[in-house]
C-alpha cells in the first residue's frame, strides 16, 4: 500500500440510500464531491492524531476506487477498465469544524485524517460487499455496497468529467450509516468483504 501515490483524493458525500434515510436528507441527483490531501493519508496499524482544536473526531468506512490507467471524459460502460481495483478508506473528519465552517476542507485535511488499506483488491464485485466498521469491537456502521446511490462506473465516469485522474488516484465512494465518534484510546477497524481489515489506533 505504500508504494500507491496518488495525486489526489476524491471523496463523495451522501452516497448510501441508507445513510440518506438516517438522515432526513434528499437523495442527491448527482454525486457531491470534495478533495482530501495526500498527506492525511495513513496506513493499516496507523495512528490517527486527533486535533487540539476540534472537539469532535468522526470515523466513515468507505469503499475506495484506486484507480489504474490515466483517464479524462470516461463513459460508464467503459469505467472499469480504468479502475486497478479497490481498498478502504476511512474519511475521518473533525464534524464540528465541518459545521463550523460551512464546508468541508478544513474539516476533512488534518494529518491522519485519510487511513486507507490493508491492500489493493481487484478480483470483486465492488456493488455487491458488505462494509462495515467496529470501535472498540463494537459495530458501528453496517451495510452493503449494494446500497450506493451512485455506482462505480459512474463515479468514475462523474469524476472524470471534471478532472483527469492519473494512476493512483483514489476515489473514496461515501459511507453507510452510522457515523460516530473518535475518542483517544479507540481502536477503530473499518472492513469491507474480500478486502480485508484496515485497523488505526486513535491518539
Amino acid at each position: 500500500m505504500k508504494s500507491l501515490k496518488p495525486t489526489k483524493i476524491i471523496c463523495v458525500g451522501l452516497n448510501y440510500i441508507d445513510h440518506a434515510k438516517e438522515l432526513n436528507m434528499e437523495i442527491p441527483k448527482e454525486p457531491i464531491i470534495f478533495l482530501k490531501p495526500t498527506s492525511a493519508i495513513i496506513y493499516n496499524n496507523d495512528t490517527i492524531v486527533r486535533p487540539k482544536i476540534s472537539k469532535r473526531v468522526d470515523y466513515e468506512v468507505e469503499l475506495a476506487i484506486v484507480i489504474g490507467k490515466e483517464c479524462k471524459n470516461v463513459k460508464k460502460e467503459d469505467a472499469m477498465e480504468h479502475i486497478k481495483g479497490y481498498t478502504i478508506l476511512n474519511d475521518v473528519t473533525a464534524r464540528d469544524l465541518q459545521e463550523k465552517d460551512g464546508q468541508w476542507t478544513r474539516a476533512k485535511s488534518f494529518d491522519t485524517f485519510c487511513p486507507i488499506g490493508p491492500k489493493i483488491v481487484s478480483d470483486l464485485d465492488p456493488h455487491d460487499l458488505d462494509i462495515q466498521l467496529r470501535l472498540n469491537g463494537e459495530v458501528k456502521q453496517k451495510s452493503n455496497t449494494k446500497n450506493m446511490i451512485f455506482k462505480v462506473d459512474e463515479l468514475v465516469e462523474f469524476v472524470s468529467s471534471i478532472m483527469t485522474l492519473y494512476p493512483g488516484d483514489i476515489i473514496s465512494t461515501g459511507t453507510p450509516p452510522g457515523v460516530g465518534q473518535l475518542e483517544k484510546g479507540d481502536i477503530v477497524e473499518a472492513e469491507i468483504e474480500g478486502i480485508g481489515i484496515l485497523k488505526n489506533y486513535v491518539e
